[in-house]
């Protein structure tokens, strides 16, 4: 009998030690760490929303890749990561995909993006419409004097930040219905490198997530004025004297301001207490939610309050 439990401890044991093995072997699928492919465009609200996390669920690692809209998708596709945060739903052909390998589809809409228009702060331009920003990017306008509303003139360049990001899918699919971008459009790599560029060339717009215009861990922007670059207002109209709006998160949320999308979380991971799914339920979760509302130019999707208040 003894030797019968001994030889049964050591199977038991061998079994573990393999079982471990393996899944060690397995990687980032069994780990404790938020593996999570996040649009760069979110990148500043989505590091504190990682940090709040990680206070609550100390076991967990940040291992958020920050990249394209476009390589979001794929890797959570491919079943290389099983969380995104993106600006779009699957697609059909996405979801069999995702499907195929047995694995679930949990998707909601956390926030409300704009993202803003931004000039040097030597450009006296203070607005522009939609149908010349449809103009720009159709290359149908490629001087600051075809604007319908400047006061200078040379040639104009808009300038984002990747060719794969959720800006240049917005202008394709929205400004453009699906039509491929052109003119004098570049990518620069980076919502920082954008700004960069504007600050130091008069002749350009930029295209930014408007939550990289503030102070890291600063809270809401309350005014647009007090940057090193100029932020436009943006207006639907083609009247002489257009009433325009910037991104402030009222603006969003009466709709005056056009420039905005929808923002999701998705998650294909299987475990159902995992952190990565924890971090999924976390975003839409109040607290969450609380971070996107006080820290960031994002609206919330869960309801927020609309208080006049009055000053002397």
């Amino acid at each position: 009998m003894k030797k019968i439990g001994l030889l049964l401890t050591v199977l038991i044991t061998l079994a573990l030690v393999s079982c471990e093995k393996k899944i060690v072997g397995q990687g980032w699928r069994y780990s404790d760490d938020v593996h999570v492919a996040i649009d760069e465009t979110f990148r500043p609200i989505m590091v504190e929303e990682m940090e709040a996390f990680r206070l609550q669920h100390i076991e967990a690692g940040d291992n958020a890749v920050y990249c394209s809209e476009d390589s979001a998708i794929q890797m959570l596709v491919d079943d290389s990561i099983r969380c995104c945060v993106v600006t779009r739903l699957l697609t059909e052909y996405e979801n069999e995909k995702v499907k195929a390998n047995r694995l679930p589809v949990m998707k909601a809409r956390i926030a409300t993006d704009a993202f803003a228009l931004i000039v040097n702060k030597a450009v006296s331009d203070t607005i522009i419409n939609m149908d010349d920003l449809k103009g720009i990017v159709s290359g149908k306008i490629t001087k600051w004097e075809q604007l319908r509303y400047a006061t200078r003139s040379g040639k104009l360049s808009l300038v984002f930040d990747k060719s794969g990001s959720s800006t240049v899918r917005y202008m394709r699919d929205s400004l453009l219905n699906g039509e491929n971008i052109q003119g004098n459009v570049f990518a620069q790599g980076s919502n920082e490198e954008v700004i960069k560029l504007v600050k130091s060339d008069p002749g350009v717009i930029g295209v930014v997530g408007t939550n990289w215009l503030k102070e890291p861990k600063a809270r809401v922007l309350e005014d647009f004025t007090n940057l090193e670059i100029k932020v436009l207002k943006v207006t639907r109209d083609n009247d002489e004297n257009p009433i325009g709006f910037r991104p402030y998160q009222y603006r969003i949320l009466t709709g005056d301001y056009p420039l905005t999308r929808a923002v999701y979380v998705i998650s294909t991971d299987p475990r159902r207490g995992s952190n990565v799914n924890l971090f999924y339920f976390f975003l839409k979760g109040q607290k969450g939610q609380t971070i996107i509302c006080n820290g960031s130019q994002l609206l919330p999707y869960s309801p927020v309050q609309i208080k006049s208040v009055s000053s002397n």
